[in-house]
């Protein structure tokens, strides 16, 4: 599958929550800060149905649409890209920046631990 642009994901984010949705439901949906009109999210729900990330299906004189992927699946595609591209493959480069570049705080470091500790076998 073709990969999502930020304001596709945005779509979907809105998908993801609920569906199915007619194109109106969510042009709703979308949050008004992106100041986008009707037209706008038809568009990028049809390069999301070219991309089949998306389905539609007739519902009387609309289309209702669904996503045809999980979120969790878009994001590990994602995060493993991101992973990838900028550190090797690395997931512990990854990491490190974060611990250097923000100053991760006590509570945050008793998360990152915690959850490394439930991940051993």
């Amino acid at each position: 599958m073709e990969r999502i642009s930020d304001a596709e994901a945005a779509v979907m984010d809105v998908l993801w929550t609920d569906s199915p949705l007619t194109a109106q439901q969510v042009v709703k949906r979308v949050p008004s800060e992106r100041g986008w009109s009707a037209n706008t999210v038809k568009t990028l729900l049809a390069r999301l149905v070219a991309k089949r990330a998306v389905a539609h299906e007739p519902d009387g004189g609309r289309y209702l649409y669904r996503p045809l992927m999980a979120r969790g699946d878009y994001v590990a595609g994602e995060s493993r890209r991101l992973v990838d591209r900028f550190f090797g493959g690395q997931v512990t480069l990854l990491v490190a920046h974060l611990a250097e570049r923000e100053a991760l705080g006590p509570a945050e470091i008793a998360e990152i631990e915690a959850l490394l500790k439930n991940l051993k076998p």
